[in-house]
């Protein structure tokens, strides 16, 4: 990413996708150009919690709700220390941002942060072609970093594919950190940052929990030396299949409860000895309806992966660790949403259980999460 100039939010600007097709519209945000991988959001709130969310490194959000900005930016709302979307899209954004808690708008944050946006585009009919066409590269070009659309195709095409991306020790943190326990300690966990979210380690907290939060990279030695209760497995960006299994291999030896998510549930995925692949254009929003197969109970939910694990949903699958089972399935299109061992305290979910813009229905794991650590310790 280059910034050219910054808070010139009536510049010309144009989005360019890798097929060729173009939109044309008005600078939002710093002024420059961004490359990434174009993805749509179906969020109606929440934009702060999205703009920070470590899993968007690389990716240009497209929001599909038409107004954005609408209640500016706070202090407390972040999921991390930064922005971490490559570019933002949107249709009409605020002009005056209206809420007792707003500190700045949001073209501000994103100008101040160096986030290269354009708005004024037909973000509906964007969306249409990325359902259709599927996820690809994109390049926002305005003020200077302008010019034919041809040259900007050409170096949209050379921007590197989300497939076979190691992003997680990117956003990571590079040293580990407390959160401690909310009252009365019960347990402990050792949570494996693979870009992690602030509220994460807060819900576990909430439950008596103190999380150590470990880099990505850190190995099995690192990991019991906190002497774990549990492990956790967080969300993050990339491509799953980068990821080396050595440590999520080392805690399901041991018989640790394990519990994932995002791309945790991925991992695990992979280390029961199921593959990976990317979806066409991936689930990303706070409205995505998952079943629990459990209780037969349907969720609202919040998402945000291009990655999904490939099991089977009509029966128990045998792997290196016992009996497996697809224990959660999104209803719009029989994705899987989570996995559980049967034979021992491990389980995950792709999606997101913390979500603090909301929904709250799978704030239960971490329950779960709870109960089995009890469990092993009883």
């Amino acid at each position: 990413m280059t910034i050219s100039t910054r808070g010139a939010g009536k510049a010309p600007a144009v989005l360019v996708l890798e097929d060729g097709r173009s939109f044309r519209g008005r600078a939002y945000g710093a002024v420059g150009e961004t490359f990434g991988e174009a993805v749509f959001n179906t969020g109606m709130t929440g934009y702060q919690e999205t703009l920070t969310d470590p899993s968007y490194h690389r990716q240009v959000v497209v929001m599909t709700a038409p107004h954005v900005g609408n209640t500016g930016v706070n202090d407390e709302d972040d999921e991390s220390k930064k922005i971490w979307v490559a570019g933002y899209v949107v249709r009409d954004p605020a002009r005056i941002p209206s809420n007792w808690r707003s500190s700045r708008s949001l073209d501000e944050q994103l100008v101040d942060q160096g986030i290269v946006g354009i708005s004024g585009i037909d973000t509906r009919a964007l969306t249409r072609h990325l359902r259709e066409r599927g996820a690809m590269r994109v390049g926002i070009f305005s003020g200077e970093a302008l010019a034919d659309e041809e040259t900007l195709l050409a170096r949209v095409k050379e921007a590197p594919q989300m497939v076979g991306a190691s992003l997680a020790a990117e956003v990571a943190t590079k040293e580990p950190y407390v959160v401690p326990a909310i009252g009365e300690k019960k347990f402990t966990v050792a949570a494996i940052d693979l870009g992690i979210k602030g509220m994460t380690p807060h819900r576990m907290a909430e439950r008596g929990i103190e999380v150590h939060v470990l880099p990505a990279t850190t190995t099995a030695e690192e990991v019991y030396a906190v002497a774990p209760d549990g492990v956790f497995l967080s969300n993050g960006p990339g491509d799953p299949s980068t990821v080396d299994l050595t440590v999520v291999k080392a805690v399901l030896d041991r018989r640790t409860p394990l519990f994932g998510i995002c791309f945790g549930n991925q991992i695990l995925g992979r280390a029961l000895g199921f593959g990976t692949y990317k979806l066409k254009y991936g689930h990303r929003g706070i409205n995505q309806p998952v079943q629990d197969r459990t209780t037969g109970k349907v969720e609202v939910t919040a998402h945000n992966h291009g990655f999904a694990v490939d099991a089977p949903l009509d029966k128990v699958s045998e792997t290196p660790y016992g009996r497996a089972e697809v224990s959660h399935v999104c209803l719009n299109d029989d994705v899987v949403e989570g996995l559980q061992l049967l034979d021992q305290p491990a389980f995950s979910v792709q999606y997101h259980p913390e979500a603090a813009a909301g929904p709250h229905d799978a704030a239960y794991l971490f329950d779960r999460f709870v109960q089995l650590m009890e469990g092993q310790r009883a």
